[in-house]
């Protein structure tokens, strides 16, 4: 499932490519028809993401866009009950989009459209990963660009005069008032990303009132939005904090590291693209021929090898059905 700097990027990927553009909507799977409908000639406005969850606000036609100072091309992360029921946005009809496991977009267009450097030439985002897609020659005056036939699977289609950004296989896809995205956002944790004023003291809070183990909490996207397996993994091998050890009995100070060392590493990874964890120091050199995740983690996928640091063996453990990697000599 992608982790949270993912969303968040896409939602920068959205804004550059489609804020303040009519667009077209369409199901070509036919499974958002309805919706699809709904959307067709709207204006789009910056999207949002929050955790793992993203926010795309959409204008009905013949609704006045606001001001474009007031829709910067690249929104700084705010709080959501400041930017996701921003007064310029509130006639707005918000598309809810979870990927899941299975959701990705892709995008295609002209030579315009794809020369985002968040993009690549062309590209698809999923989770942390970045693909190659289908190959469009760049336009002409003699050949001007022509959207390529959508996949059958593909849930909803967003184009604009340059370019087009499919969607396929979210775990979801809805149509909500701002109302309704208030109600979504209400259940979720503080999201690293944002880290808004009292952000850590609500996560140092939160995992302290329960005695659920701390790997598990970290996980919880009702504790802090966004991390998923290698955020989890990797933040809590760099604090040293045993994954298996109650959140109760975490001390403030140390969750408060670990809320710092999550802001850090998936700040990194949007600005990247991609997760890399590892200190540098710590790679070893040469690199063993079967080891090839030790530039990047110091525990994630790298179980029943030597710890970078301490030299115990990582080890692999199912945490409320999902696979924990950690080391015991190295969390306590």
């Amino acid at each position: 499932m992608p982790e949270g700097h993912s969303i968040h990027r896409l939602a920068r990927v959205l804004t550059e490519l489609f804020a303040d553009a009519v667009v077209h909507a369409s199901s070509p799977q036919g499974r958002f028809a309805a919706g699809a409908e709904i959307l067709n000639g709207s204006r789009i406005l910056p999207a949002q993401a929050w955790g793992k969850h993203l926010f795309i606000p959409f204008l009905p036609a013949g609704t006045e866009s606001p001001a474009a100072s007031d829709t910067p091309a690249h929104p700084a992360p705010a709080h959501p009950h400041a930017s996701l029921t921003d007064p310029t946005a509130t006639e707005a009809l918000w598309l809810h989009v979870h990927l899941g496991l299975y959701g990705r977009w892709v995008f295609n267009g002209d030579s315009t459209f794809l020369s985002s450097p968040l993009l690549g030439v062309p590209h698809i985002i999923v989770g942390e990963e970045s693909l190659g897609a289908w190959s469009q020659e760049a336009p002409t005056s003699l050949k001007p660009w022509q959207p390529h036939p959508p996949r059958g699977t593909v849930r909803l289609r967003i184009q604009s005069d340059h370019g087009t950004a499919d969607l396929s296989g979210p775990n979801q896809c809805v149509i909500q008032s701002g109302a309704e995205v208030g109600v979504v956002v209400g259940r979720l944790g503080p999201d690293p990303l944002r880290n808004e004023p009292g952000d850590r003291e609500r996560f140092i809070s939160l995992v302290r009132a329960r005695r659920s183990p701390v790997g598990a909490l970290v996980m919880d996207q009702s504790v802090t939005a966004g991390p998923g397996n290698i955020y989890r993994a990797e933040s809590l091998f760099r604090t040293g904090i045993n994954p298996y050890r109650p959140g109760a009995k975490v001390s403030a100070t140390r969750l408060s590291h670990l809320w710092d060392d999550l802001v850090h590493l998936m700040r990194d990874g949007l600005s990247a693209g991609t997760i890399t964890t590892v200190s540098p120091d710590l790679v070893p050199s040469p690199l063993p021929a079967n080891d090839a995740e030790a530039t990047r983690f110091a525990v994630y996928h790298r179980q029943g090898r030597a710890c970078l640091r301490c030299g115990a063996t990582i080890r692999e453990v199912d945490m409320a059905g999902r696979r924990l990697f950690w080391c015991p000599g190295c969390q306590h």
